[in-house]
C-alpha cells in the first residue's frame, strides 16, 4: 500500500472506530470531532487530496503525543500543527512542480451537494480559485486560507507560520489584494450550471457542438493535465473557436453512456468513465451564464479519490 494510501486508512479507521461506538481515548474524540476541518484545511493549502491525507496522518502523530491538559482550544491547536505541517509539505510540491510534464491542475474531489450550499466553502475550493492561491507564496497561501476562509484570528495564525501577528496583517492585506485581482467573477446559478453540462451532454450525444459552442465565453481557456503519463494539452488553449475545435475532435471517443455530471470542488463537472474507470474529470467555470473555463484532468494519481465523496468542512 502507498504512504498516500496508508496515511488516508490510518486516520479514516480511527473515525471509523469512533462512529462504531468504540471506546476511544480523548485525543482520538477530538482529533476525529476535526477531522473533516483539517483535511480542508490542508487540501486548501496543497491542492492535493492525496498530500492533504498525508498532513493528516502527520498531525494525528504529533497530537497523539501532547498533553491534552496543556491545550486551551483544540480547534485551534489541531489547525496550528495542520498548517505546519501543510506548509512544509507546500514547499515540497513547489519543487515537484517545476519538473511537472505539462499543466499542473488541483486534485479533482467529488463533493456532496451540502458544500456547494456553503457559498465561500465553495468558492474557495473551487478549481479556478485554487489555481488563483498557486501564485501565492506558501506563507501568504496559508495566511489567506486561514483568515479568508476559516476566519482564524490573527494571533493564532501568527502562531500556525511562526510570524508576528503585525507581520500577519500585512501578508493578509496582500494576499487579499492579489487573490481580488484574480478570482473568480462570481457564482453561475443552477439554471445556468444546468444549461451548461446540458449542451455539453447533447453534444456528446448528437456529435453537433453548436449548442455548446453558444455558451463558451469568447475567452474561454482550456487547461489539461495528463502528468506526462496521459496524453492532454500542454498549455491552455485560449478561445472559443480554438476551444471548440479541440472538443470536435475529441468527442468522436467519448459516449454518451460514460459521461455523467457531477459535483467536483462543488462546481459543476463531467465526469467521463472507460471500462468503469474514471479517465478524465473535466470541472467547468461558469462566468455571467457563459462557460469561461474547463480544467481536464486525466493523470491517474489525481483521480484516485473520485470513487467517493469528500466531506469539506469549515
Amino acid at each position: 500500500m502507498s504512504e498516500h494510501g496508508k496515511g488516508a486508512q490510518d486516520t479514516e479507521g480511527t473515525a471509523g472506530r469512533l462512529a462504531a461506538g468504540g471506546r476511544t481515548d480523548p485525543a482520538t474524540e477530538a482529533f476525529v470531532a476535526h477531522r473533516n476541518l483539517l483535511f480542508t484545511v490542508a487540501y486548501e493549502m496543497l491542492g492535493s487530496a492525496a498530500d492533504a491525507e498525508d498532513v493528516l496522518q502527520e498531525t494525528w502523530l504529533r497530537w497523539a503525543g501532547v498533553d491534552l491538559g496543556t491545550v486551551r482550544n483544540e480547534r485551534a491547536y489541531l489547525v496550528r500543527i495542520t498548517t505546519r505541517q501543510a506548509l512544509t509539505r507546500l514547499r515540497t510540491l513547489g519543487r515537484r512542480k517545476e519538473s511537472y510534464v505539462g499543466t499542473w491542475l488541483p486534485e479533482p474531489l467529488l463533493t456532496s451537494p451540502d458544500v456547494a450550499e456553503d457559498v465561500e466553502l465553495a468558492d474557495s475550493v473551487s478549481m479556478a480559485m485554487l489555481l488563483v492561491l498557486e501564485t501565492l507564496t506558501p506563507t501568504e497561501r496559508a495566511v489567506f486560507v486561514l483568515r479568508e476562509v476559516f476566519d482564524v484570528e490573527y494571533d493564532e495564525i501568527a502562531e500556525a507560520v511562526g510570524k508576528s501577528p503585525a507581520a500577519v496583517r500585512q501578508i493578509a492585506h496582500r494576499a487579499r489584494a492579489h487573490v481580488a485581482a484574480r478570482r473568480p467573477r462570481g457564482v453561475a446559478s443552477p439554471a445556468e450550471t444546468r444549461d451548461a453540462l446540458h449542451a455539453f451532454q447533447q453534444a456528446v450525444e448528437t456529435g453537433d457542438l453548436q449548442g455548446f459552442l453558444d455558451i463558451l465565453a469568447p475567452d474561454v481557456v482550456l487547461l489539461g493535465d495528463g502528468g506526462g503519463v496521459r496524453q492532454a494539452v500542454l498549455r491552455p488553449v485560449v478561445g472559443a473557436d480554438k476551444v471548440g475545435r479541440l472538443l470536435a475532435a475529441g468527442l468522436g471517443r467519448i459516449t454518451a453512456a460514460s459521461l455523467r455530471p457531477a459535483q467536483v470542488n462543488a462546481c459543476p463537472a463531467l465526469v467521463l468513465r472507460i471500462d468503469g474507470a474514471v479517465d478524465t474529470v473535466v470541472a467547468v467555470r461558469i462566468d455571467d451564464g457563459l462557460v469561461s473555463g474547463l480544467y481536464a484532468v486525466r493523470n491517474p494519481e489525481k483521480l484516485a479519490h473520485m470513487g467517493r465523496e469528500t466531506t469539506l468542512r469549515r
